[in-house]
């Protein structure tokens, strides 16, 4: 199987220059840099000791941003190093003021590249989040001896049952991790079944946030006098569905403006149409317009600021919910005292949506009408003081203990 998947990787490399020049094209690449993905580097780091993290995109780099700003004060690390896939991860990685850190983008998972990468950095450790598995990666970092550790570790149903086609090559693959720290229950059963032999639950990582983040005195200012409703991570469809929901509120509240964050901004063009062509008036946050009095919806369409709108809300809905994708992670506004609305679809976080439930914070939703007479129910929603800190609380332990494990590998 490893042959057949170089092979595939292979005829990749040969299409990539008419993949990238498209890619470049749409914004998906940094032209700059895209040379990286293939480890031709303009940097280097001078260390045989570097701390390597690696996430895919926006919320997997989030997620380790408090690990990042921990190792940094750790006077052993000299240098860290961390990867992703995106523009829009580099954008993100951009904002911060990182002194040890560096940013590069992850190599194309051929055995050539993935050689060429590990020789290159010199990595001590290697930390992967969430979902990132990569064969040949996995395969060399065992070769030449580098630890290699999952962190907020997150196997879905669907991606399990797409690694159990091909089971001999999973457990060759997963047995390669010298930890695994998944988030929940469900992942730990299916990295024990993918071969992953020693695993430890950790937690959700999105439970730690800090509080700085969430206070912008500019965009408070911006909304002020404004009763303000949220739609975070929305997908196709649920836009439209946001957009009447806000012509039905509106009709009663109206002094309202619903901020919606798209899960992936580059759809804005084509949100603004379909709100448009029900009369709605839009401002994006990119367009530096001003709110008016007539302004009814708000796209947040700039990466990494959700949590500086989450703090103007009482309310927000979770997209990924009403649609077949089995929802998204909701902890972030949860975290600074946001009520939850989210759809029937919510199985990628269902042990974390439990839990939010239980402490009476969130409301599942099946159509327009439902969301309305439960917003018109908690529209004077208190900010609940002692969820908020329970929520930190378990974000702090959660902290602690991915800390206190990579810590033994360095």
């Amino acid at each position: 199987m490893f042959f057949i998947y170089e092979v595939l990787g292979l005829i990749f490399i040969i299409f990539s220059p008419l993949i990238f020049f498209t890619r470049i094209i749409l914004g998906k690449e940094n032209p700059k840099r895209f040379l990286e993905k293939f480890c031709i580097y303009s940097k280097s780091i001078n260390t045989k000791k570097i701390v390597w993290l690696h996430g895919s995109s926006v919320g997997e780099i989030l997620s380790v941003i408090p690990i990042i700003h921990k190792l940094e004060k750790n006077k052993k690390i000299k240098k860290i190093l961390l990867s992703s896939s995106t523009t829009s991860s580099a954008l993100i990685f951009s904002k911060y003021k990182f002194k040890k850190t560096t940013h590069i983008y992850f190599p194309i998972d051929t055995n050539y590249l993935t050689n060429k990468f590990i020789n290159y950095w010199k990595p001590k450790i290697a930390i992967f989040i969430d979902s990132e598995i990569w064969p040949n990666m996995f395969d060399n970092l065992e070769k030449n001896n580098i630890p290699i550790v999952l962190i907020n570790g997150r196997i879905t149903k669907k991606s399990f049952k797409r690694w159990m086609r091909f089971p001999s090559f999973a457990i060759k693959i997963f047995s390669k991790i010298s930890l695994a720290m998944p988030q929940n229950t469900e992942t730990s059963k299916y990295l024990k079944k993918l071969g992953a032999k020693k695993i430890k639950i950790a937690g959700n990582l999105k439970y730690f946030g800090e509080s700085k983040n969430f206070f912008d005195k500019s965009i408070k200012q911006k909304f002020k006098n404004r009763l303000v409703f949220c739609a975070a991570s929305t997908h196709y469809n649920e836009e439209l569905i946001i957009g009447k929901l806000h012509k039905k509120l509106k009709s009663k509240y109206k002094n309202l403006i619903t901020i919606i964050i798209p899960r992936h901004i580059n759809r804005s063009n084509s949100i603004i149409n379909e709100l448009e062509s029900i009369n709605l008036n839009i401002v994006t946050r990119s367009s530096g317009q001003k709110i008016s009095k007539h302004s009814d919806i708000y796209i947040a369409d700039t990466y990494g600021e959700a949590s500086k709108f989450y703090k103007l809300s009482k309310v927000t809905f979770l997209g990924g919910s009403l649609i077949n994708h089995g929802g998204q992670n909701p902890l972030e506004p949860a975290r600074v005292g946001n009520y939850i609305l989210h759809g029937p679809n919510i199985q990628n976080f269902r042990e974390v949506y439990k839990m939010l439930s239980e402490l009476k914070i969130s409301s599942k939703v099946n159509n327009i009408n439902n969301m309305k007479r439960i917003i018109d129910r908690i529209i004077g929603y208190k900010r609940p003081l002692k969820v908020i800190k329970k929520l930190n609380f378990i974000g702090n332990d959660i902290l602690k203990k991915n800390l206190s494990e990579i810590n033994k590998f360095l």
